[in-house]
């Protein structure tokens, strides 16, 4: 909270790579209304400042969060990334959501996510498993 406190009593609160550092900071702390509050004021948003907000609702348990911010990241245009990617499967896997995983894996697949990239099909697999659907998360693996 300090440090917070004098990155806007300096001036940097509107620099989008202080206020992304700040998000991803509180969301790992467990504090995602502090994550919310800072991104909520961020006048400039990019697909990293995004990205850090569906992981702060993730990892701290908010799955139906998440997935509406990446709806919504989307609808402003913002492509995901990798780890975007990575952290809206696993709010998948935490709803337990087989329709929207299978979405997302639908998004990975059209989106031309190359299949060496062993952490995003990780959690492909990860997802299928936690939604209870082993047919899906063998043929991924294989």
């Amino acid at each position: 909270k300090m440090i917070h406190a004098s990155i806007v009593h300096n001036g940097f609160n509107s620099n989008v790579v202080v206020g992304t550092a700040l998000v991803n900071f509180y969301g790992k702390c467990g504090r995602v209304e502090d994550a919310t509050n800072v991104f909520d004021k961020m006048p400039l948003r990019n697909a990293v400042s995004w990205t850090a907000i569906v992981a702060a609702y993730s990892q701290n348990g908010y799955g139906r969060e998440a997935v509406k911010l990446f709806r919504q990241m989307q609808l402003e245009g913002l492509k995901p990334s990798r780890i975007t990617f990575i952290c809206i499967l696993d709010a998948c896997s935490i709803l337990a959501s087989l329709a929207e995983g299978k979405e997302i894996h639908a998004r990975l697949v059209d989106g031309g996510f190359q299949s060496d990239d062993v952490t995003v099909w990780n959690a492909v697999v990860h997802m299928y498993g936690k939604c209870k659907n082993v047919d899906d998360a063998r043929s991924v693996f294989d």
